[in-house]
């Protein structure tokens, strides 16, 4: 029974096997690095988002309250013109 993924490990084939799964190794961990890179990123830009959120939420409330501000100021403005 024989699978075609399968090496015979022969005295002479060890060292072989040896480099070979070191570089599969040192593969791996490239691309977990990679993979810790981009979660680090996108970790990142959603704190960003997350910060540029809340101050675009603080700077409508303000807006508001200036709006509001200023609809009675021109109210009072008005009276003391009459």
């Amino acid at each position: 029974m024989s699978h075609e993924n399968e090496v015979k490990i022969e005295p002479g084939n060890l060292p072989y096997l040896i480099e070979m799964h070191k570089k599969e190794i040192w593969e791996w961990k490239q691309r977990e690095s990679e993979h810790i890179k981009t979660q680090n990123l996108l970790d990142g830009s959603k704190k960003i988002i997350d910060e540029l959120s809340a101050k675009i939420v603080e700077q409508i409330r303000m807006i508001t309250e200036l709006n509001n501000k200023n609809i009675e100021l021109k109210k009072e403005l008005a009276k003391l013109k009459k």
